[in-house]
């Protein structure tokens, strides 16, 4: 890879860490928040959606001003932004002011995966797309990874507040050092920046285009998918089978540190094939199977982690497919607000995930978490099988 390409890479991938480690940091405080706030993990999902809400609203126009005014001054304050917030939930007590700082880490986070996607299709060859996406993701992956380590890690010297406080100047930094490298990211325009030609203009027609809806689907099952093992996950375990939170936080690391490795084998897969749609519904299905058997299963433990870390691998697997998939129905110069209008599906998935999880949590068995999980994976597999071989009609890239 070309070292110009690499540090781009590199620049953006920090970005998109830190915006997936503060999404992590919080779930494996829930059962110490809910004492302190003297709520439900109810509430506690409820105040999840209000971030995902935050974002949802504001994804598309950030995408729309991405593809206006370029990504390089957006990313960088979406950066500083949600690293505020972040550590203002360790500096107010209340959890009023829990929901406002979570509002405001929401907007923040909006502007990353449009302003990521967007330079990355302007600075990198299509020969080496694959692996750049699967670079940019396994970074994400990685800051889910070591978010619930590092929170755990921290409150052995310092209490949570502290610890939150701690996590958000680090992200402070991050932009600083984003800042001082602001020239790369405003990359020339790469010549094959998308597969398709002859559309320049988009609007709400190609929005609404049958194949772009279904990418917002499948995003929505992703979301659905992964929040109900990361963010209850550690809470089910606990309860399911009596044992600490650090014992369920590895069990969730298993998984965690799993889909990293998943999406760089799936960014070699994603150069090498062009069955996109079909390599992620596979992936997919083996994440439904595995839900399934923990669900249905007296497992032990360990039997649990083997199978989390198998669901990890896949799940991250099919994350550079997902990737490719959107970006080869995506009109040139679109880049921006159709990946941020997908990528909404995530948050559209935060918004129903966390009040269903928590409430199958304080009034059902904790199994039931895993057999939501399973189903919504199922259905994920069906949304992609539709929507790979799907293209964008020319009315509807020029509407």
């Amino acid at each position: 890879m070309p070292r110009a390409e690499a540090k781009i890479i590199g620049l953006v991938s920090t970005g998109h860490f830190f915006s997936h480690f503060y999404l992590l940091l919080l779930p494996p405080l829930f059962p110490i928040l809910r004492d302190y706030y003297g709520v439900g993990f109810t509430e506690l999902g409820f105040a999840l959606t209000a971030y995902s809400i935050a974002t949802a609203c504001t994804q598309v126009p950030a995408g729309y001003i991405v593809d206006r005014h370029g990504a390089r001054r957006l990313l960088i304050a979406g950066l500083l932004l949600e690293s505020f917030a972040i550590a203002g939930i360790g500096l107010f007590n209340t959890f009023n002011a829990f929901i406002v700082m979570l509002v405001v880490a929401g907007v923040a986070n909006s502007v990353y995966h449009p302003a990521d996607y967007s330079i990355l299709n302007r600075a990198v060859n299509k020969s080496r797309m694959g692996r750049a996406f699967s670079i940019h993701t396994f970074a994400g992956y990685l800051g889910e990874a070591v978010a619930p380590v590092t929170i755990l890690a921290l409150m052995v010297w310092v209490d949570w507040h502290t610890a939150l406080i701690v996590c958000g100047i680090g992200g402070g930094i991050a932009a600083v050092f984003l800042a001082f490298n602001s020239p790369l990211l405003d990359a020339a325009p790469n010549p094959d920046e998308c597969p398709q030609a002859g559309a320049n203009g988009g609007g709400l027609r190609l929005l609404i285009s049958l194949p772009i809806v279904m990418g917002l689907l499948f995003f929505i099952g992703i979301s659905i998918t992964g929040r109900g093992i990361t963010g209850f996950g550690v809470s089910a375990m606990t309860e399911l089978h009596a044992i600490s939170l650090a014992s369920a936080g590895a069990l969730l690391s298993c998984y965690l540190f799993a889909m990293p490795v998943g999406v760089l084998v799936g960014g070699w897969v994603a150069d090498s094939t062009s069955q996109h749609g079909r390599m992620a519904a596979v992936c997919f299905s083996v994440v439904c199977f595995v839900m399934f058997a923990v669900a249905a299963l007296p497992l032990p433990p360990t039997v649990i982690g083997m199978l989390f870390g198998i669901a990890g691998l896949f799940s991250g697997m099919v994350a550079p497919s997902r990737d490719m998939l959107i970006r080869s129905i995506t009109p040139p110069k679109e880049t921006g607000k159709v990946f941020a209008f997908v990528s909404t599906g995530y948050n559209i998935g935060g918004i129903l995930g966390p009040p269903l999880f928590g409430y199958l949590l304080d009034h059902y068995s904790p199994r039931s978490l895993f057999w939501v999980v399973g189903v919504a994976a199922l259905m994920t597999m069906l949304t992609v099988m539709f929507a790979a071989g799907r293209h964008i009609r020319p009315a509807a890239a020029n509407g």
